[in-house]
């Protein structure tokens, strides 16, 4: 553990349903915060209030002709999201019997703007931690403005095969091992160090804003880094999750309790905990953790991974035991 109150828990060194639909159209400048900066950027579309009633969903036209439309959901939402190759957040299940959501969303649909966590700003979707953030973080319904990409999931496809990776794919169809396939393996191990670097880089900057008590801005950076876990991952513990995956997820958590924002924060404790992090004596010493330790939600979080020393049951039918026959003033 660093020794600060304002601390996340650093890696080792890497070798290199309740829909409500827009209704109402405002035009003009309006002041979004993004990251470090705030700046005056003209919005095309305000999102205005509309009544419950109201089931109209607005349909507009972007200027290089791409369809885009826009909803207000209640939370919590129905619908789940993904890192696209270009980092940018894509819907990939849009599902009523997860929470709310509209028929208007689509597999494939990319978010391009999204309500501010407070107010009635809207941010333009940098990337896919900036509208996690906003979506967990909102008061209120959450507004998300969608380009239509009418079920066209590429953004989050492989890219395109080269010659190596086609010939590859036909040497381990016919059982041989040649060329292609030694290629295929050097450029793969090449291409995961790689990500490996980059993803390092990125939970390093955003322990960097933690500690600097940039904490909205570090929590951008540790969802970005989640969304980067490698697909099919198995560990030689045989874990499905990397390290990286398990401390984002309590770093998330101390993020979240800094805010004060003490259910995402038990929730993302909850996902570290799932995925295997089992420091429990430093989650239940952890000064960024305060906040979620003075729940009442957070004592039997905890108890679902780690079996308290002490049993609180046993030691209440102990003196049960001992008390009885006794009056109560005795006691």
């Amino acid at each position: 553990m660093i020794a600060s109150t304002k601390t996340a828990v650093a890696l080792p060194v890497v070798q290199r349903g309740n829909q409500r639909s827009v209704s109402k159209i405002v035009g003009g400048n309006v002041t979004l915060r993004q990251g470090v900066m705030q700046r005056q950027v003209p919005v095309a579309l305000l999102p205005g209030r509309v009544s419950a009633s109201s089931s109209e969903t607005v349909q507009t036209k972007a200027t290089s002709g791409e369809e885009e439309y826009e909803v207000y959901l209640d939370k919590p939402l129905g619908v789940k999201f993904a890192r696209g190759n270009d980092g940018a957040a894509y819907v990939i299940a849009s599902n009523p019997a997860m929470g709310n959501t509209s028929s208007d969303i689509t597999p494939g649909d990319k978010v391009v703007k999204v309500s501010a966590s407070f107010g009635g700003d809207v941010w333009d979707a940098l990337n896919f931690g900036q509208v996690i953030y906003a979506i967990k973080t909102r008061n209120g319904q959450v507004y998300l403005r969608l380009k239509r990409n009418y079920g066209d999931m590429s953004a989050l496809e492989e890219e395109e095969l080269t010659e190596a990776e086609r010939q590859f794919r036909e040497e381990r169809a016919g059982g041989n091992y040649g060329m292609g396939t030694k290629e295929m393996q050097e450029r793969n191990y090449i291409s995961r160090k790689e990500a490996e670097r980059k993803r390092r880089e990125l939970f390093d900057e955003s322990l960097a804003k933690f500690r600097s008590g940039t904490i909205e801005e570090a929590l951008i950076g540790f969802e970005n880094v989640l969304s980067m876990e490698p697909k099919n991952y198995v560990g030689d513990d045989f874990s499905r999750v990397t390290r990286v995956y398990r401390i984002t997820q309590y770093n998330i958590a101390c993020c979240y309790s800094t805010l004060g924002q003490v259910d995402n924060g038990l929730e993302a404790l909850d996902a570290a905990m799932a995925s295997g992090f089992e420091d429990f004596d430093k989650i239940r010493r952890d000064p960024n953790l305060e906040t979620l330790r003075k729940s009442d939600k957070f004592k039997p979080l905890i108890n679902k991974y780690d079996e308290p020393i002490i049993n609180e049951g046993a030691i209440n039918a102990i003196k049960s035991i001992f008390s009885f026959g006794k009056k109560e003033d005795d006691l």
